[in-house]
């Protein structure tokens, strides 16, 4: 047992399978939205906040959580989010109305960002630099197959057992990765104290809060007043005023322990490849909602069929990654001398 548990790969697997139930939730519930419009009587703007509560509290505590792991060691990080995730699953397949729901649905987006951040600082520490390029590639292949099995296997689920399933089944795969955790991956603490910058933490949290709310309620409003004086676009720029406010407490901080280190933003192609995957997956999974709805509601495809069908996008995805990373290997040899 000894053997198994201190085994880099036998720790890969479990962190592995923590990362697909969450990358699992970002996209298993778009085709589950008209069983839930029609199950809680829902309206169409409450049934956006199911999917934008677990976005929103993911997108806003990702940055702290990582710190936190700095903090008490990335494995017990890892354990207590999937904890949040599993309990947070069970409200969300017991809501009675869309409030419940919505509700629950942020605290698995909560417990989302407190362990997704945690698989790196581990997987750093287990593997030596010559083998991280395939342990990071394991990485890719598992978001990609959470994004094909989000539409197909919620279809399936929601077409067979209905659309509280979606949100049960996490469940069990949460106790058995919970246990796992705890059993085979390794309590490595780092070798020095860290401390969280609550300022920063403040700063980042308001500031990603603001923007994002301004951005998802917009419509609603009519990008108008909310209430009193208060107007959608003075949401915004508030938020973005706190973001640079951010910025530039971070820049002050360079030469302590900053929330966010601008280190890895000299690498040019690191901040290249960073815009456009986030260009990226803002479209992506901003396309997956209205398609969804448009399949079900007006061409009348199951959940079923309306997921094999998203399901050919994310599956080119891989396919064609594959020769992509194969290309630009034979061009850096190439320009190379």
């Amino acid at each position: 047992m000894a053997k198994i548990r201190n085994h880099p790969m036998v720790a890969l697997g479990v962190l592995v399978l923590g990362l697909f139930m969450t990358l699992l939730d970002l996209t298993i519930v778009n085709i589950a939205i008209p069983s839930i419009l029609d199950g809680l009587h829902a309206s169409l703007d409450q049934v956006l906040w199911v999917l934008n509560a677990y976005s929103l509290l993911y997108a806003v505590l990702l940055i702290t959580s990582a710190r936190l792991g700095d903090i008490y060691g990335p494995r017990n990080l890892f354990a207590l989010g999937v904890v949040i995730f599993t309990v947070a699953s069970a409200f969300s397949g017991l809501a009675q109305d869309p409030a419940q729901l919505i509700l629950a649905r942020a605290m698995q987006g909560f417990g989302a960002a407190v362990l997704a951040p945690q698989g790196l600082p581990l997987m750093m520490s287990l593997f030596p630099v010559e083998k991280r390029g395939g342990v990071f590639a394991v990485y890719g292949v598992i978001a990609g197959l959470a994004v094909i099995a989000g539409p197909t296997v919620g279809g399936f689920l929601v077409t067979h057992f209905g659309w509280r399933s979606i949100f049960t089944v996490n469940i069990p795969v949460g106790i058995v990765t919970f246990a796992l955790a705890m059993l085979l991956v390794p309590d490595l603490r780092p070798g020095r104290s860290h401390r969280l910058d609550l300022v920063g933490v403040g700063l980042a949290t308001a500031g990603l809060l603001a923007v994002i709310f301004g951005l998802i309620e917009g419509q609603r409003y009519d990008w108008g007043v909310v209430t009193g004086a208060i107007t959608i676009p003075e949401i915004i720029a508030a938020g973005v005023l706190l973001l640079a406010v951010f910025l530039v407490y971070q820049a002050r901080r360079q030469g302590g322990e900053p929330l966010l280190s601008f280190a890895v933003f000299k690498n040019r192609n690191f901040t290249l490849m960073t815009l456009v995957m986030a260009a990226m997956g803002f479209a992506i999974l901003g396309l997956y909602l209205p398609l969804t709805i448009y399949m079900q509601s007006v061409l009348g495809l199951s959940a079923i069929d309306a997921g094999l069908t998203i399901a050919i996008q994310p599956l080119a995805m891989i396919v064609s990654s594959g020769i992509a990373s194969s290309l630009a290997q034979k061009v850096n040899e190439m320009i190379e001398p």
